[in-house]
């Protein structure tokens, strides 16, 4: 049987994907911050353990992987927040804790992991990126400066430690129904904005999501690393398409 850790896997997409890891048949650790809610999670999805720590807190982070066990098979550092509002008009602290969640947390989770991965001579690594990480939107803070950050350390990883027997790659999510998103696109306005911007006339799903994770640990991606799987109905290459032609 395959492990996994999933984390920011108490909720939103993190749950999703920790969701069709165990429908795969996988056993799933369950990692987030909130004791009750991830025990919660953990208890609903079934073959799953939760583990109870903040990705940015090195020491819960370790304590959490021997909870686990064995170094997983799989990795995914889904865990990440964001700060809305001009940057000029956040906080140092609203600067801290993006970088510590979606940069920090990742480097420290995947450090941990890839000592046991090295080890077994084996692993894969799956970084939770976005579109936004490619085409920064104002308003998002360091959001989109610490995605395109995770992508470039996916790539470090990668050349690191592919020699080692361990894959890295991720996934950058588009415009996505499910996660942070979803309360954004309750708005029938929003939607069916949004919708008309994507050249698949669409928004994306949780499924959309969780197909790319299963494909990259499947056998037919066992030579992929290094790369970033775009899921986004086509937006980041669609600028031209909104450009006035005359």
């Amino acid at each position: 049987m395959r492990r996994a850790i999933v984390t920011g896997g108490a909720s939103g997409l993190g749950s999703d994907m920790a969701s069709a890891l165990i429908s795969a048949g996988y056993q799933v650790g369950v990692m987030d911050i909130d004791r009750e809610q991830t025990e919660a999670t953990a208890s609903r999805l079934g073959n799953a353990i939760p583990l109870v720590a903040s990705v940015s807190d090195n020491a819960a982070v370790e304590a959490a992987f021997a909870q686990f066990g064995e170094a997983p098979d799989l990795l995914i550092n889904n865990a990440g927040i964001v700060r809305i509002g001009p940057l000029h008009e956040q906080t140092v602290s609203d600067y801290t804790q993006v970088i510590e969640t979606n940069l920090l947390g990742p480097s420290l989770c995947s450090r941990i992991a890839a000592k046991g991965m090295i080890a077994r001579g084996s692993g894969h690594i799956i970084n939770i990126t976005s579109v936004n990480g490619i085409h920064p939107a104002p308003g998002v803070g360091l959001y989109a400066a610490t995605k395109a950050a995770l992508h470039s350390l996916t790539q470090l990883m990668s050349l690191e430690w592919g020699p080692l027997g361990i894959r890295v790659n991720s996934i950058a999510p588009g415009f996505i129904d499910a996660g942070m998103s979803k309360t954004f696109f309750e708005d029938p306005k929003v939607r069916d904005k949004r919708s008309s911007g994507v050249p698949l006339r669409s928004l994306g799903t949780a499924s959309d999501i969780t197909n790319a994770m299963l494909f990259l640990d499947s056998a037919a991606a066992q030579y992929i690393t290094g790369n970033e799987i775009v899921v986004d109905g086509g937006v980041t290459n669609s600028v031209f398409a909104h450009l006035p032609r005359d």
